[in-house]
């Protein structure tokens, strides 16, 4: 049997918390961990129960869900990496997008969201991929990397790092490809691009797709 995907849920509105961990716990393969009702609680949870990802609010009291993204993210240590962090709101905000990602998220998404999107996004984000709303163009990511880059050259010796294959494989990904069109694209096997892109995320150092998409843009792959 495959383990369950283990979660918190981190809400300052106790009916929303509640709610999306019973759609979460629908699901059957995810186990919701604890609940947080603030930024801080939620770090002080992620520390104690080690989960595989958090759905974070955004505005909460005493720390805020971008906050305690960041702090979160980086915490990790020599045995374990930080749980995925899955930005949950109401607010399509151009500045949260770029703030969600700079503290490290790994997805954003909105709470108009359907329950089957929502379960559909936990489990993209636990399995270390990245994932944006629809609504959050990869015209937003490319103004938050211009944003963090203006004054500052492409980092060529990350980039050396990367075979022309693998090159090519970031600039689909950056473009929003999946694993499978870009196979199609670069005439490869979905099993062989999967290969170049854990390659591609553990020379860049980037948590995941979403991570790697901000170095393209930030760096002038795209």
């Amino acid at each position: 049997m495959t383990q369950a995907i283990r979660v918190i849920v981190a809400d300052d509105q106790e009916m929303i918390r509640d709610g999306i961990g019973v759609l979460l716990t629908s699901s059957g393969e995810i186990e919701v961990v604890g609940f947080a009702a603030d930024g801080q609680e939620a770090v002080e949870m992620s520390a104690q129960t080690k989960p595989d990802a958090i759905v974070m609010d955004i505005r909460m009291p005493h720390m805020d869900g971008l906050a305690a993204t960041a702090a979160i993210t980086a915490a990790k240590t020599s045995e374990d990496s930080p749980p995925r962090i899955l930005i949950l709101t109401t607010f399509d905000h151009d500045d949260y997008v770029y703030e969600a990602l700079a503290s490290g998220a790994s997805g954003f998404m909105l709470k108009d969201a359907s329950a089957r999107e929502l379960i559909a996004a936990v489990k993209v984000v636990a399995s270390g991929d990245g994932l944006l709303a629809p609504s959050v163009t990869k015209r937003l990511i490319a103004q938050f990397a211009m944003r963090r880059r203006e004054g500052r050259a492409a980092d060529p010796a990350v980039l050396a790092r990367l075979t022309a294959r693998e090159l090519d494989v970031l600039r689909e990904i950056a473009r929003g490809l999946s694993n499978m069109e870009i196979a199609a694209r670069l005439y490869l096997s979905e099993q062989t691009v999967k290969t170049h892109v854990g390659h591609v995320l553990a020379k860049l150092g980037a948590r995941d797709r979403t991570q790697a998409v901000v170095f393209a843009y930030e760096n002038g792959v795209v």
